[in-house]
């Protein structure tokens, strides 16, 4: 296995930390420490090269909040923009295609070019290709993930794809920082990819010695198809116990193996069926709810804002991915003259300045 070396030095180089900071600030110009990194960003570069280059850098205090997702609450660790997110930028410049030259091509989830989407396409391919091989579904997910990453474990797994040891004490400092000997930060830019990376062996674990055939993972949600129910009965049984042997994880109880045909695959949004696929019932509710709202607004004559922009924009991008004319023409159409509105008058501007 190829191990990589001499990455510190060019992930301190100045032409890297500016590409970092370029990449960081985007969508962010209104940040207080974008702008001040902006006034001189020689100077506020320097110091971060000085910093690394001495090994000096302290990852900064979390701020820490409380989201609701989906009806789940999680805890959102966010770092400051200076230094640490352009340091992470920085650090994934130089590790993002090792990364990728380790995650199998059914890994998806925050990586670039292998989003929801990706995940979707992978599901519908194989429900058409091959209907008597998936005829049942063996869906779970990894109970409390983040929370539960091993920092011994992650940092060893780290240790088999780089050997620079500078890097490895800069990896080790930004794992250790969230506190306690298990975790990672749900909200930083590198966690996204360290939490990926803590399964890439699994995934070729399942496709190499298990020789599973139709398989997805979008970060620490899992399908997989089979022919029949007692195959997968059996994968369940040593999917278990790898995961808490190597990783130390267990699956959520709320695993399920169930026919295709009848449920269809709810995975990613979306719930696949053979030759269609729909809204999943709750990610209709949200968008029907959200585009309601931003009609009312336009039916008193009030304003939208750029959450209501992004809303429409996203759920559009959701809708061209399923079987949806019905709803694009009930919730999309009747407000689509007022975002096209707000676009041209605060957006297209915004970005004509940014690329001046």
């Amino acid at each position: 296995m190829k191990r990589f070396g001499y990455l510190y030095d060019k992930i301190c180089d100045m032409d890297n930390l500016k590409e970092a900071h370029r990449n960081a600030r985007k969508d962010k110009l209104y940040y207080r420490e974008v702008k001040m990194v902006d006034e001189n960003p020689d100077y506020y570069l320097q110091k971060i090269h000085d910093m690394l280059i001495n090994e000096e850098y302290e990852v900064s205090p979390y701020n820490i909040s409380i989201i609701n997702d989906k009806g789940k609450e999680r805890e959102l660790m966010k770092l400051p923009y200076y230094p640490d997110r352009i340091i992470q930028w920085a650090i994934m410049l130089q590790l993002e295609k090792i990364f990728m030259s380790v995650f199998i091509c059914s890994t998806c989830a925050s990586l670039a070019g292998r989003g929801i989407h990706t995940a979707s396409s992978k599901i519908r391919k194989y429900l058409k290709d091959d209907p008597k091989g998936t005829k049942y579904c063996y869906k779970i997910d990894v109970r409390h993930f983040y929370p539960s990453i091993n920092h011994k474990i992650l940092k060893g797994l780290l240790r088999k794809k780089i050997k620079d040891g500078k890097l490895l004490r800069l990896l080790d400092k930004i794992i250790d920082s969230s506190g306690g000997e298990v975790g990672i930060p749900i909200g930083s830019y590198l966690s996204q990819y360290l939490a990926n990376f803590y399964l890439a062996y699994f995934d070729h674990w399942i496709k190499e010695e298990l020789g599973v055939k139709y398989y997805v993972r979008y970060m620490d949600d899992i399908v997989i198809l089979a022919g029949t129910k007692e195959e997968l009965h059996t994968l369940h049984m040593k999917i278990s116990e790898y995961l808490s042997t190597h990783l130390q994880l267990t699956i959520k109880g709320n695993w399920q193996i169930f026919p295709t045909a009848v449920r269809g695959v709810d995975f990613v949004g979306y719930r696949h069926f053979y030759g269609y696929q729909l809204l999943r019932k709750g990610t209709y509710k949200r968008f029907r709810r959200k585009m309601l709202k931003i009609r009312r607004k336009k039916s008193k004559g009030k304003p939208i804002n750029r959450k209501d922009w992004s809303s429409f924009n996203s759920y559009k991008g959701w809708l061209l991915w399923c079987n949806s004319h019905n709803l694009s023409n009930r919730y999309l159409e009747p407000i689509r003259d007022c975002v096209d509105e707000y676009y041209k008058v605060n957006i297209k501007q915004n970005k004509v300045k940014e690329a001046a």
